[in-house]
């Protein structure tokens, strides 16, 4: 029960429409059980000119007033009277019918829609940690199939269960007031038809959450693939990689299957189970006819109800089988909902006021799983100098700059900005200091001029020209015939890796931080737009502090400092003169890079 009550906790603040549906709802089943109704004036007094008799039947005063106007009125008449009721009935009945499904599409989409911005402001939110450990195409899935699971069951299937439910308590009371006997009999019977969808319900919820961790496997896969095309084709991969996908959607395909096999079986037994009772019931309720007790109307209307109740019944199975798919896509969204940020702010955390002296690390430890990553970090970089990081690769460069804007948090030890532990300072005013250029440079499907208002999305169209230039990128934009406007493609395919890289350089530019944070910020580019770039690099370091990751160390001669890493320590330290005397692990980096020249 808790399950469903999470479930439905996402249509919350649409209750009232959908209380306002549910009488719409009563209202056309009411219609409905009308319509049905006329069987009986249309049966005894039109066709046969009998009056309409019930058998042990109570009924309401009102409906028996009725029926005596009825047995009164000549059938002519009777005919005349239903020729324009029924009309009637039908149009009301069809204003009702639409009201009451529009409003259910209406919540469903509004569910659909908040679901999906509050598992993406989840996911915003959350540290790098949790999508390391998460591939995307699973939490596109979420965010996708799981969603719309959801919206299958506050909409399609909540419209069923109160409609189907209401029709079921309808012509139950129709056979009540007909025969109470044979009723009765029926009622015994129609439980029966809880125990295999009980049964199949829960296999139902496992089968689902199997078939959305498959899809899940097969988003991810896709992300894969469509990412890593050039890869794929430089590989002469593309039919490895069309086996992948056939194995993984061929297990999908064999879990669905699975899925609709049960749910057939479901309707079928439920529909037989209907079937047989109502044979029992015709076989009871026909000798009340032949021996006068009852009279062929009443007879006909008491079997159309009960027939009508089979059709409700099949369709509360279908409702099964989707509240289960959606329990278990609701499990998963969950799953993201409440777990816990690593990084979390304060409450009485306050903004970070503008940078003016140091950033000191002061015995920083930092762990990855089980693996010490950082051992030990102490060092001080005063506000306008330039620390480069050097090492072999693997040994915790990235993830040094990263503990700076809180990407992640150091296990043991702290970060201080002007003496102030970055874990008191609220996150937005700390990363708002701060300009990054990552190794994988990361652009939009956008236009080069939202690509670069990435970082002051407020700037004129002159800071982003002069940010451009800065990055000596303004030539090769200017070439394009849509120049600043153009759109560079998923990932900027259309741009060049040393393009690319120079519109990732200006947008931290025209940010402008005191802080500068360059992943290998020149290793997509060649020599002569490395030789640029680094010299624009270098004006900029004035009055800014820069830590500055590369593995060519020509790019960092003129660091203030260089730190050297190995195995997560900091085994050197100095300037590009200082290290190269001391002939350690600096030197002989440096000689290997000459070398290779």
């Amino acid at each position: 029960m808790r399950s469903y009550r999470k479930l439905f906790r996402f249509a919350k603040p649409y209750y009232g429409e959908l209380v306002l549906s549910g009488v719409f709802m009563g209202i056309v089943t009411l219609l409905d059980v009308f319509r049905l109704s006329a069987i009986v004036p249309i049966i005894d007094r039109v066709f046969t000119n009998r009056q309409i008799t019930f058998t042990h039947g109570k009924i309401p005063v009102f409906l028996e007033n009725i029926l005596n106007q009825l047995n009164n009125f000549s059938p002519l008449k009777v005919l005349y009277i239903l020729l324009i009721v029924i009309p009637v009935a039908l149009i009301i009945r069809a204003i009702f019918e639409y009201l009451q499904s529009y409003i259910m599409s209406d919540v469903g989409q509004k569910v659909i829609r908040d679901v999906r911005n509050q598992v993406y402001d989840k996911l915003q939110n959350l540290s790098l940690d949790y999508f390391t450990q998460k591939r995307s195409g699973e939490l596109i899935s979420r965010i996708t199939n799981d969603v719309k699971l959801i919206e299958n069951a506050v909409s399609y299937a909540l419209t069923d269960l109160v409609y189907q439910s209401f029709q079921v308590i309808c012509f139950a009371l129709v056979t009540f007031f007909i025969n109470w006997r044979m009723a009765l009999i029926s009622v015994v019977v129609l439980p029966l038809v809880a125990v295999p969808m009980i049964v199949v319900g829960k296999i139902l919820r496992k089968l689902s959450k199997r078939s959305q961790e498959k899809m899940a496997d097969i988003n991810s896969l896709l992300v894969e693939t469509f990412t890593g095309v050039r890869i794929v084709r430089a590989f002469c991969a593309e039919t490895r990689e069309l086996d992948r996908f056939k194995r993984q959607n061929h297990d999908y395909y064999k879990i669905a299957m699975k899925s609709i096999k049960r749910m057939l079986i479901l309707g079928s037994a439920t529909e037989l189970i209907g079937v047989v009772m109502a044979l029992f019931i015709i076989y009871y309720s026909g000798r009340q006819v032949i021996e006068g007790n009852l009279s062929f109307g009443a007879f006909a209307l008491f079997m159309a109800a009960l027939l009508s109740l089979i059709k409700p019944f099949k369709k509360l199975s279908q409702v099964s089988s989707i509240m289960q798919q959606a329990l278990a896509a609701s499990s998963r969204i969950y799953e993201v909902l409440e777990i816990t940020s690593t990084i979390q702010e304060k409450p009485q955390a306050e903004a970070l006021p503008g940078f003016k002296n140091n950033v000191v690390f002061e015995d920083v430890w930092f762990r990855y799983a089980d693996h010490d990553i950082l051992k030990g970090i102490s060092l001080q970089v005063k506000k306008g100098q330039m620390l480069a990081i050097v090492g072999p690769s693997g040994t915790g460069k990235t993830t040094l700059v990263d503990l700076i804007p809180r990407f992640y948090d150091p296990r043991q030890g702290a970060i201080l900005i002007d003496g102030v532990d970055i874990k008191q300072v609220t996150l937005k005013s700390l990363r708002q200091q701060i300009g990054i250029v990552t190794q994988e440079t990361i652009l939009f499907n956008d236009t080069i001029r939202n690509n670069i208002l990435y970082g002051k999305p407020d700037a004129s169209p002159q800071e982003v020209e002069e940010a451009a230039r800065q990055a000596y990128a303004h030539d090769f934009i200017e070439h394009f015939p849509l120049g600043y406007d153009t759109v560079i493609g998923d990932r900027g395919m259309k741009l060049s890796g040393g393009e690319r890289q120079r519109i990732a350089i200006a947008r931290a530019l025209l940010k402008n931080p005191p802080i500068l944070l360059l992943d290998e910020a020149t290793s997509q580019l060649d020599t002569e737009s490395e030789r640029l770039v680094q010299e624009a690099l270098n004006r900029l370091i004035h009055g800014r502090t820069v830590f500055v990751i590369a593995h060519r160390l020509s790019t960092v001669k003129g660091a203030h400092i260089i730190v050297v890493l190995d195995k997560g320590k900091i085994v050197e330290q100095g300037n590009h003169q200082e290290l190269l005397n001391k002939g350690g692990l600096y030197q002989r980096l440096y000689e290997i890079q000459e070398l290779e020249k």
